[in-house]
């Protein structure tokens, strides 16, 4: 070895190379530091982004708030349920010294329900219903919230003496429904079972209620899914506010060495930053607005804050997934964009968007409904087909409409000043444009569905009654009404304030006499008792005269005729009532013989009639009135006041509305929650669309003032703007209806039903372009704004 190669100096190590796990770290950390310490304008996009991701994210978790909202309002309706002693709901509890006679008093009151119970203690300890401490003394009420701030209005005199009761208390959140429920409990010392009284044991009714049927639990998934699906979309196109400043500033970076993937991960570092605080943000929203959900009501819906708690599992499934999402939006955006170190270039606009891989989107979820998604009356219902049909359908109209954006923008020439300066702003970039609209048209397509599903479905859970609203509007039923009171309360009735017709009778039952043997049926009809004008109501008896009595034979049933006749023989003696002492009366033997027919609640009559000069209605026993009552609609009032005179004779008198058509409960509380939901999602689609529409016209300020300083009118610039909002959202309306009919058919198909009605898009349609004008309205103050000289002004 020389001397030379001894003194060779030895090179150093080369430094490892940093992992790729470490590289792409950096680079997200770059990103988020862009986004909270970019200077004003990163913040400003920022703070856009994450506001867009916070609404979200609010709807989001108060929709994962609903089971644990549910659940809780059925276990305090169970709690205040009376304890069953037996299958029968009428079965009286035996008497002790914690029983408690009631007799519900539930009205309405300008179409909302007054729920309320009229109360008597047998004993000492009485069992006490949730909410309250005590059973309320004779002649005073305890009321709920809502109620007690309804009396309280000046306005509503008739309710207030509807409920002479003095109120001496306030019924707790725990006796509660929901915060606007209309409840009260009044004392009572004159209570009994002969007059009505209904003796409870205890509180507390743990039976589960009924299953939902196949048709409602379709129903159910279909407005989950139309009612989330543009929340998702909204918050996919919040991620993306900004994005052209953020291009260019990533041009920057390629100036100084970054390269492609570096500057990807830096945008999906941006993204990331800006869906973690809207996160933040979403919390607080939905913290702070949950304190005022109870002075909320909509559609008669309101619910307690502390009901307002999401379910833990999908909480963290939002909390993942929308970092997630903001990251994979902002990643598959940057592939149609080239950011080189003198600028950037968006691609794909010599060849325009592809239809080839959009169009299957759809088609696939058409296909999986019609594969997989039938409903069988008696067989359980398989969700996930369901679902991921519709999601499929839904989220392929939304890709649809850039490309048909495009396609159709790209075609159009000429036209006013205006009109040229919107189309070419179109053709220059219409992606904006058809983000903040896709929002609309997933809503506006789902409604569209599933009104064609409830068209459909109408039949099974709107049941014809048979009644005549034209014959009369109410009825009134009381057993706790006798003697000479019997008369004098369809008396009262014809007095009451536009009352036009009462079909007031008092009705018994008579049988003919005789002993009959343990397996004998005695021979009974109905005895009803009343003017000529309500016999005529109930019977096809010509003239009349007061004294006139009449045996009614029903229509077309020869068995019940036969029965009738059996009892009411001309001429002999029938027995009214029953017990040991049954009143005795004589049918005469001029009784002549008619037809029965079917009064205004839809029920046939028959039997022995008789006009008040015939019988002395107020000795019959064991007697019911019956009151069908026509009324003037044009006064004011005049069911409150039909309703007054009905409590005043007879508290827990049965007071109905006659009404031709009946809605099943459940298929209604799932319409209630349909059109709370569109409500929310809604407004929460308006506020996107605005926000969407003040960032678009941010990032065009310095263009917009450029304008201005060459003379362009303002009105112009303004009709420009319409112009620019009103071809997507036609466009975008058109493939709403077009998407929304196809998977409304689809969805009915797989129920085994017809569509009932091609046009029902109409009103959706005229929704959500009523809604696109309100956003251009209120956008147009930003836009005279940003429209000034001094816009030209930078840094």
């Amino acid at each position: 070895m020389t001397l030379l190669e001894e003194k060779r100096p030895v090179a150093p190590p080369r430094p490892a190379a940093p992992s790729r796990g470490s590289v792409t770290l950096r680079d997200l950390g770059l990103g988020i530091r862009f986004a909270a310490a970019g200077g004003r304008e990163g913040w400003i996009r920022t703070l856009l982004t994450a506001v867009g991701v916070g609404l979200g994210v609010a709807l989001l978790l108060l929709a994962s708030s609903v089971p644990h909202l549910l659940d809780e309002r059925n276990a305090r309706e169970q709690a205040r349920s009376e304890t069953r002693i037996s299958d029968s709901p009428d079965a009286n509890a035996p008497k002790s010294d914690s029983s408690v006679l009631r007799i519900n008093t539930t009205t309405e009151y300008h179409d909302r329900t007054v729920e309320g119970y009229l109360m008597r203690p047998d004993g000492s300890a009485p069992v006490l219903p949730p909410g309250i401490d005590r059973i309320p003394a004779p002649d005073t009420m305890v009321v709920s919230p809502a109620l007690r701030e309804l009396l309280d209005d000046p306005g509503n005199e008739l309710l207030r003496e509807r409920l002479p009761y003095e109120i001496t208390g306030t019924i707790g959140d725990a006796g509660l429904r929901s915060p606007g429920e209309l409840l009260y409990y009044a004392g009572s010392d004159t209570l009994t079972p002969a007059n009505g009284g209904h003796r409870i044991a205890g509180y507390g009714d743990d039976r589960q209620g009924e299953p939902l049927p196949p048709l409602l639990i379709v129903l159910v998934i279909m407005v989950c899914v139309v009612l989330l699906a543009p929340v998702a979309i909204f918050i996919a196109t919040a991620v993306r506010f900004g994005g052209d400043r953020r291009d260019r500033r990533l041009a920057a970076l390629r100036l100084v060495g970054a390269d492609i993937r570096t500057t990807r991960r830096i945008a999906a570092g941006e993204a990331l930053f800006g869906a973690l605080l809207g996160l933040l943000f979403g919390l607080a929203f939905f913290l702070v607005g949950r304190q005022f959900v109870g002075a909320v009501e909509i559609w008669d819906v309101s619910a307690f804050p502390a009901d307002l708690a999401p379910d833990l599992r999908l909480a963290s499934l939002i909390s993942v997934a929308v970092p997630l999402t903001a990251v994979l939006v902002t990643l598959v955006a940057m592939r149609s964009v080239v950011i080189e170190p003198l600028g950037v270039v968006r691609r794909g606009r010599d060849r325009g968007r592809r239809l080839w891989w959009r169009l299957p989107v759809p088609l696939a979820g058409l296909a999986v409904l019609a594969l997989w998604g039938r409903v069988e009356e008696y067989a359980p219902v398989n969700p996930f087909p369901i679902t991921a049909g519709a999601v499929l359908v839904l989220f392929g109209l939304a890709l649809l409409l850039p490309w048909l954006v495009e396609a159709c923008v790209n075609r159009l020439r000429g036209g006013p000043v205006p009109w040229q300066l919107a189309t070419r702003r179109l053709q220059l970039g219409s992606g904006a444009a058809s983000r903040a609209v896709s929002g609309v048209t997933v809503a506006v397509a789902g409604a569209i569905a599933l009104q064609m599903l409830f068209a459909s479905m109408n039949a099974d859970f709107n049941r014809m009654t048979g009644q005549d609203p034209t014959r009369a509007q109410f009825a009134g039923y009381s057993e706790n009404v006798t003697g000479e009171g019997a008369t004098s309360a369809i008396e009262q009735f014809r007095a009451t304030k536009g009352v036009e017709v009462v079909i007031g009778s008092v009705e018994a039952y008579a049988s003919k006499p005789g002993d009959y043997a343990e397996d004998d049926v005695q021979p009974t009809t109905s005895l009803t008792v009343g003017t000529c004008e309500t016999l005529r109501e109930l019977a096809r008896i010509g003239a009349c005269e007061d004294g006139d009595t009449f045996v009614v034979h029903p229509k077309d049933d020869k068995d019940m005729t036969a029965w009738v006749d059996e009892t009411a023989r001309k001429g002999e003696v029938v027995e009214i009532g029953s017990g040991k002492k049954p009143m005795r009366w004589t049918l005469p033997a001029d009784s002549r013989t008619v037809p029965g027919r079917t009064d205004p609640m839809g029920d046939p009559h028959w039997g022995i009639m008789a006009t008040i000069g015939a019988i002395d209605a107020g000795k019959l026993p064991h007697a019911v009135i019956t009151t069908q009552i026509r009324v003037d609609r044009s006064v004011p009032d005049v069911a409150e006041h039909v309703r007054n005179t009905a409590a005043r004779i007879d508290p827990g008198m049965r007071f109905v509305t006659i009404q031709s058509v009946e809605r099943d409960r459940q298929y209604a509380s799932i319409q209630t929650g349909l059109q709370v939901g569109a409500s929310a999602v809604l407004l929460l689609i308006a506020l996107s669309m605005l926000v969407s529409q003040v960032e678009q016209l941010r990032e065009r300020r310095r263009l917009l003032s450029v304008l201005v300083a060459f003379g362009t009118r303002r009105a112009t610039l303004g009709w420009s703007v319409l112009w620019q909002t009103a071809v997507p959202v036609v466009l975008g309306l058109a493939v709403a209806v077009a998407g929304g009919l196809g998977l409304g058919a689809t969805l009915v198909h797989l129920i085994e039903k017809e569509v009932s009605d091609w046009w029902l898009f109409w009103p959706m349609a005229g929704v959500g372009g009523a809604l696109i004008l309100l956003v251009t309205l209120l956008s147009l103050p930003p836009l005279w704004r940003m429209m000034r000289p001094d816009g030209l002004r930078t840094e």
